[in-house]
């Protein structure tokens, strides 16, 4: 018979599993107007094969998107027009980088990495919003994860096999 102690460390060990089974973000919240560092853990490669690029598409809201370089990996960015044009600190941005992808490297399946980029949020977009982004990650031999599925309405992200990483955008603190 398990004792208490043993059954809380199962738990914790199972739930950690679950967490990195995931591309995450570190960070789950971020203020509308203000700028976001986005990084994006990748804890594991697909199915056993080493992790040779990731591509993020940057969502509608996220403005002035820019990677960070990263050693060994070459960065490819995409620009893209907005759906709408957005105040960014009082002149219009009407478009900007919509997908951002790191290749060259090999990460292999038992390591970990971080990869990151910053943008600013739209002061457009109201607290309370969930901000989804869509990562794939490939792999050697044509292996691809793709964390892209957004919940329908009613759902949440634990309900999906492959979700995408998001945050929430929150208010201000008053000062």
């Amino acid at each position: 018979m398990l004792k208490p102690m043993a059954i809380a460390f199962v738990a914790v060990a199972c739930a950690a599993g679950a967490a990195n089974a995931h591309v995450t973000l570190e960070q789950g919240q971020a203020q509308p107007g203000k700028a976001y560092k986005a990084i994006l853990r990748v804890g594991h490669g697909c199915e056993g094969k080493a992790t040779i690029k990731i591509r993020v598409n940057i969502p509608q809201g996220l403005l002035s998107a820019k990677p960070m370089p990263k050693p060994g990996w070459t960065i490819d960015k995409v620009n893209a027009a907005y759906e709408k044009s957005y105040d960014l600190y009082g002149k219009p941005a009407k478009e900007g980088i919509s997908e951002i992808a790191w290749s060259g490297g090999n990460l292999s399946d038992d390591e970990y990495d971080e990869f990151v980029f910053r943008a600013t949020v739209a002061k457009e977009i109201p607290p309370k919003t969930r901000i989804y982004v869509p990562v794939v990650q490939e792999c050697t031999e044509g292996a691809v994860e793709r964390w892209i599925e957004i919940p329908a309405a009613g759902k949440s992200s634990d309900d999906y096999e492959s979700p995408a990483p998001y945050f929430d955008v929150v208010e201000q603190p008053r000062s």
